[in-house]
């Protein structure tokens, strides 16, 4: 809205200063994961740590499914596929520790760090391509 000059004005508070922000963010973020995995370390039962890979997987089978019905490319489908399969690395877990003040938020840190996050880079992503590519040529 306020074309070059504004932009220009604003830059050392937007842009400059947003990657020093995210990493701050992002180390809190590790602190309250790992603090928290200190003190209710035992929170993590077999069943939690499943659901951090369950769940993905239920969120890409319902975003595989909606893709052909909005006319997606492979390559959009599978951005879509990756999208649902993901938890919110960073937007979930702010917006979450203002909702609901007395969850603990170490336990969704680390799942969706810990757990869903390696598991979508290791083996989710490349299944979620194969999958796009598959329904492209359906």
């Amino acid at each position: 809205m306020t074309g070059d000059r504004g932009l220009a004005l604003l830059k050392p508070f937007l842009v400059d200063a947003f990657a020093g922000f995210l990493c701050l963010f992002l180390l809190d973020m590790g602190l309250v994961a790992g603090r928290g995995l200190r003190d209710e370390g035992r929170a993590l039962s077999a069943g939690v740590l499943a659901f951090a890979i369950v769940m993905p997987l239920i969120g890409a089978v319902c975003a595989a499914a909606l893709s052909p019905l909005v006319g997606l490319s492979p390559g959009g489908t599978a951005i879509l596929i990756t999208l649902a399969a993901s938890a919110s690395y960073i937007a979930v877990p702010a917006a979450m520790r203002l909702a609901l003040p007395e969850a603990n938020p170490a336990i969704a840190l680390s799942l969706s760090l810990g757990v869903t996050f390696p598991f979508n880079l290791m083996f989710g992503i490349p299944l979620y391509i194969a999958v796009a590519q598959r329904i492209g040529h359906s």
